[in-house]
């Protein structure tokens, strides 16, 4: 085993502890040869103009107070907008891959919440779609990883790192985020399934 792939196994124990096989196996992955880890490489990645673009519409989306106008111009970047999406002050999506983000009807996405849809590691930079499914909600300063989905009514509890999927239905907190409840058949919370790691 190359160096490479030793410190590429590393990089995958540290993203957030939620060793989810799926969300890694989603990912793409993009080698990229040099002497500086992969950041540096980014303008070959990504037109740069793209990303000022990007950069300059999310900026304005962050403050803008209006949630349709926030929608509009989100959406005129790429991301896949569903009726009634509500994005909290300063959420931001992915500034290089916009287009990678599919948001459900009537998702939330809190306050300061991070949607990421790509990894920049020492030898390599990885992409994925991030999917939040119809009335998903991400709680306020929650960052979602690339390559995760947040099932139809799940919650992520404000400040989790969320690195692997969060099944319908159920709350996840944490740094990784790990299940705390699970919604019963009639909607309310199911006590049997309020234990982490669920």
């Amino acid at each position: 085993m190359s160096d490479a792939d030793n410190a590429a196994d590393d990089a995958e124990d540290i993203d957030g502890g939620g060793s989810d096989e799926q969300r890694r196996d989603r990912l793409d992955r993009h080698g990229t040869p040099g002497p500086r880890n992969s950041l540096w490489s980014w303008p070959t990645a990504k037109s740069p103009l793209v990303v000022m673009r990007n950069y300059v519409v999310i900026v304005l989306a962050r403050i803008c107070p209006s949630l349709r106008l926030k929608n509009r111009l989100l959406s005129a970047i790429g991301v896949t907008v569903g009726e009634g999406v509500a994005w909290g002050l300063e959420s931001t999506p992915d500034v290089f891959w916009p287009e990678r983000i599919t948001v459900g009807d009537d998702a939330i996405i809190g306050y300061d919440a991070t949607l990421l849809c790509h990894e920049f590691l020492q030898d390599e930079y990885r992409l994925g779609d991030v999917v939040l499914e119809d009335r998903a909600m991400v709680g306020a300063g929650a960052v979602v990883l690339p390559g995760v989905t947040v099932g139809e009514g799940a919650q992520v509890a404000a400040n989790s790192l969320v690195a692997s999927d969060v099944p319908p239905g159920t709350t996840v907190a944490g740094v990784p985020a790990e299940v705390v409840s699970t919604a019963a058949p009639d909607g309310g919370a199911d006590a049997s399934d309020d234990s982490p790691g669920e």
